[in-house]
């Protein structure tokens, strides 16, 4: 089994990038873990919000393996605890599918891909940037490792 977090655009900002390597390497002590991080869209200035949204629908479903599971980080998803998270990610590991976590681009997703989502996550219900999200949810899937592990990174 192997997660999978699928993005749209380059993580670019320096300091989150060092955020976002700090906990892959951390992460794939516990889990195979890739990222996935597509480029964007060339003359998008040039394309409708809902163009953009169909085009980068498209590359992110050309990604996904029919028997991957997937989840789409959005914002109107499901919010959980980490440790609730932590009992989320156990379920799907004992299930032994891949599991492919996507962040959309700045418009969010196409109604292919949520059609084509088996679920969907929130991180919070305020608004994080595209790149900012990368890092913190690698940093919460790492947390919930450690918990699943009784390990004493998460503090409750």
């Amino acid at each position: 089994m192997k997660v999978t977090l699928l993005t749209m655009g380059k993580t670019d900002v320096r300091w989150v990038r060092e955020g976002l390597d700090l906990y892959r390497s951390r992460l794939g002590h516990y889990v195979p873990f890739a990222l996935n991080e597509l480029p964007e869209l060339k003359n998008a200035s040039a394309l409708t919000q809902a163009q953009i949204k169909e085009r980068e629908g498209a590359l992110l479903l050309g990604q996904v393996k029919p028997a991957d599971e997937v989840i789409l980080l959005d914002e109107r998803g499901r919010q959980l605890r980490s440790v609730e998270l932590a009992a989320w990610l156990q379920e799907r590991l004992n299930r032994g599918r891949d599991l492919v976590f996507v962040i959309g681009g700045a418009y969010g997703f196409s109604e292919a891909v949520y059609a084509r989502a088996d679920g969907s996550l929130s991180l919070s219900k305020m608004t994080f940037s595209h790149q900012m999200v990368r890092t913190i949810f690698v940093e919460q899937l790492y947390r919930a490792c450690t918990i699943l592990r009784g390990e004493p990174y998460h503090h409750e």
